[in-house]
């Protein structure tokens, strides 16, 4: 395990977290800023816990990294800027089961080619449910909502259109994601500055592999045990499945699993796009036979599989879903 300071652990992922992995020609020009969230850093309800992040390394190879956090009291943004911007932002919430936040290849790993194309993408490392924050299993939306208000509120400062903010979301980070297109009035926190008057809806959807179901034999145990706690009944574990809260407002949704995926089955993103459809949301639904759980981006999948283009997918729904056709 690997411990660093806070401050170290930004440099790192700087300077390191995102180049490192790829050669230097095919990464374009960027910058790289961090962004506490919420006014004096710490977020509501996490005062006075004596937790501190920290970083884990799972790999054994230096130059692919696999790191997660855990111990987040001041949830950050870190911000990636592309050299030539299109006025469009990425979000991106990691997975982890809600146990941790896995910032490489359910984070870093997309930054390049989302910067290739334009999009200013910004990496939510969020506070855990289980780690002693009050109002545990709302903490991850508190900082999604607060993150997708503030990037909106901010817009100007990134070159960017505050209506066309997309949030992707990966494992139990496409669940957050999710919560945050359907949980569209679920107050969550008190208003603390201006740019909690915004809506916290994004204006696209991208859930990855995401766990969606908390109540049937689809279910993500681990995830739903880390967010909701063992004891949690049937109506609770259903008011926080989102394809039970789909509406008219839940934003156009792409969607990406593998059907051979152990770990959260491809169910999950089948009721999802069930219920887009059902409520008349436009919704992309791409299922690939080979993948597993967890397949992240590049050369960590095999060269044959298919599923090595989904970025390219990706960016060609995100294009006119954004309005971005011309750009």
């Amino acid at each position: 395990m690997v411990d660093l300071s806070r401050r170290g652990w930004l440099v790192a992922t700087a300077a390191t977290g995102l180049m490192a992995m790829v050669p230097a020609q095919a990464a374009p020009a960027s910058t790289t800023e961090h962004l506490d969230i919420w006014p004096g850093g710490i977020g509501p309800g996490s005062a006075g816990l004596k937790i501190d992040q920290k970083v884990t390394d799972r790999s054994t190879d230096p130059a692919k990294p696999d790191r997660y956090t855990t111990g987040t009291t001041r949830p950050y943004l870190t911000i990636h800027r592309p050299a030539q911007p299109n006025g469009a932002a990425v979000l991106i919430t990691p997975g982890g089961a809600y146990q941790r936040v896995v910032v490489d290849k359910e984070g870093l790993e997309l930054v390049p080619p989302l910067l290739a194309a334009g999009f200013t993408v910004f990496i939510l490392y969020y506070r855990l449910p289980g780690e002693g924050h009050e109002q545990a299993a709302d903490v991850p939306l508190q900082d999604a909502q607060r993150a997708l208000r503030l990037i909106r509120h901010r817009a100007a400062d990134w070159q960017l259109d505050p209506n066309r903010i997309a949030m992707m979301g990966f494992s139990a980070g496409g669940h957050l994601a999710a919560s945050l297109g359907t949980r569209l009035d679920t107050k969550v926190y008190e208003a603390v500055d201006e740019a909690d008057r915004l809506s916290a809806r994004p204006d696209a959807l991208a859930l990855i592999y995401p766990v969606i179901d908390m109540v049937g034999p689809a279910t993500h145990a681990g995830s739903r045990t880390n967010l909701l706690g063992e004891a949690a009944g049937e109506d609770k574990r259903a008011a926080y499945s989102p394809d039970r809260a789909v509406t008219a407002a839940t934003p156009p949704t792409f969607l990406l699993h593998a059907a051979d995926d152990k770990g959260v089955p491809v169910e999950n993103s089948l009721l999802f796009h069930t219920a887009l459809r059902q409520a008349g949301i436009p919704a992309e639904l791409h299922i690939y036979a080979k993948g597993g759980h967890g397949f992240g981006h590049g050369d960590r999948i095999p060269a044959d599989n298919p599923l090595t283009h989904w970025p390219d997918v990706l960016i060609h729904w995100l294009r006119p879903t954004l309005g971005l056709n011309n750009r």
